[in-house]
C-alpha cells in the first residue's frame, strides 16, 4: 500500500485574471476549486493511473470537510485526523500576466494529533511506501520528517521524501528510497549555481553520499535526470506542449515515478512514466488524467548516461 502525509492540505481556490490591475476591482474570467496539498496531488494522480493509496494528514473545519468530500470523489482512501482549533487553509492561486498565490496559515495542531498521526503510521508494513511531501505547519516542529523516519527505520518501508533545503538534508541519514529536488532547489542545498548537467549529477551524486538511495532532479524545460542507488544515471527530455498550470507538477512526477517503479521495479519505465505525468500536468489547467500522461508516455524518449 502506499500512502501520503499531508500535514496542511488546503482548498485551492484557482481564479483566472486577463488583466490583473493591482489596487483595482478585477473581474475573473474563470474559477475552479481544488485539493491542494502536494501527498494529495500525489494520491490524486496514483489513483489517476490505476494504484490505491491511503492519504493521511490533518484536517480541521468547514474547509477541512469540504476536503474530506472532494477527496472521497478522487478516487483514493484518506484517514485524516481532525484537528479541533482553526480550519483548513484556503489557497488563492491568481493567474494573469503572472502567477501570484496567497497561502493560508492552517489549523493548530497539538501533540496529541501528532500521537494520533504516529499511530497511523505504525500500522505501515514491509514493502509499503510512504510520501513526504510539503511545507511544515508552524505549530509542527520542524523535525517531524527525521522523527517519522527514524520510527520507521528498519521496518522495510520505501520512504519518499519531496521537500526542500533543511527538510530534505536532514533526512538523508536515514536513507529515503527517492527524494526528488528541481536543479535549483539541488544547488541551494550547496550553496552554489549549477551550470550543466554534468554539475547537476554531480551534486545529485552527493546527495546520495549523505544517504539518499535514487536521486531525481527536474530541471522544467530541460527534463529530468535520475541517478539510481545502483549508480546508473538516465536522462529524460520533455515532450512538445504549452505549459499551462505549474501547481502539482512535481507531485505528478512523483506519482508517475512510482507507478513506473511498482510496475515492473524498471528504473527507466519509471522515470519515464514520471516524466510524462509531470509533463501531462504541467500542460492540463488541473492534474493530468491517464489518458493525457500515457499520451505523453508514447512520445517521450530516453537517453541513458
Amino acid at each position: 500500500m502506499i500512502y501520503t502525509v499531508t500535514f496542511n492540505p488546503a482548498l485551492d481556490y484557482v481564479v483566472k485574471v486577463d488583466h490583473f490591475t493591482l489596487g483595482a476591482v478585477n473581474r475573473a474570467s474563470r474559477e475552479d476549486i481544488y485539493c491542494g496539498g502536494k501527498g494529495l496531488n500525489v494520491s490524486a494522480v496514483l489513483a489517476a493511473l490505476g494504484y490505491e493509496s491511503t492519504a493521511l494528514g490533518f484536517v480541521a473545519g468547514f474547509t477541512g470537510r469540504e476536503i474530506l468530500q472532494r477527496v472521497g470523489e478522487l478516487g483514493f482512501r484518506s484517514d485524516f485526523i481532525q484537528v479541533k482549533k482553526g480550519m483548513s487553509r484556503i489557497n488563492v492561486k491568481l493567474k494573469s500576466q503572472e502567477e501570484t498565490e496567497l497561502n493560508g496559515i492552517g489549523p493548530e495542531i497539538t501533540s496529541e494529533d501528532i500521537v494520533k498521526l504516529y499511530d497511523r503510521l505504525d500500522g505501515l508494513k514491509k514493502g509499503d511506501v510512504l510520501v513526504l511531501s510539503g511545507s511544515i505547519p508552524q505549530s509542527i516542529n520542524d523535525d517531524i520528517y527525521e522523527r517519522i523516519m527514524a520510527r520507521l527505520g528498519g521496518k522495510g518501508i520505501r520512504i519518499v521524501v519531496d521537500a526542500t533545503k533543511d527538510l530534505l538534508i536532514n533526512v538523508l541519514p536515514y536513507h529515503p528510497f527517492l527524494i526528488k529536488p528541481n536543479n535549483h532547489e539541488l544547488g541551494e542545498m550547496f550553496h552554489v549555481t549549477l551550470h550543466g548537467i554534468e554539475e547537476i549529477i554531480e551534486y545529485g551524486k552527493r546527495l546520495q553520499e549523505k544517504g539518499a538511495e535514487n536521486v531525481l532532479v527536474s530541471m522544467a524545460g530541460d527534463g529530468a535526470v535520475l541517478i539510481t542507488e545502483q549508480g546508473d544515471v538516465y536522462r529524460m527530455g520533455v515532450p512538445e506542449g504549452t505549459v499551462k498550470n505549474s501547481v502539482g507538477a512535481g507531485d505528478s512526477m512523483v506519482a508517475g515515478f512510482l507507478a513506473g517503479y511498482l510496475e515492473n521495479g524498471s528504473y527507466e519505465h519509471a522515470l519515464r512514466l514520471g516524466s510524462a505525468a509531470g509533463s501531462a500536468s504541467a500542460f492540463s489547467e488541473g492534474l493530468a488524467g491517464k489518458d493525457e500522461i500515457m499520451k505523453l508516455y508514447e512520445a517521450l524518449s530516453k537517453e541513458g548516461f
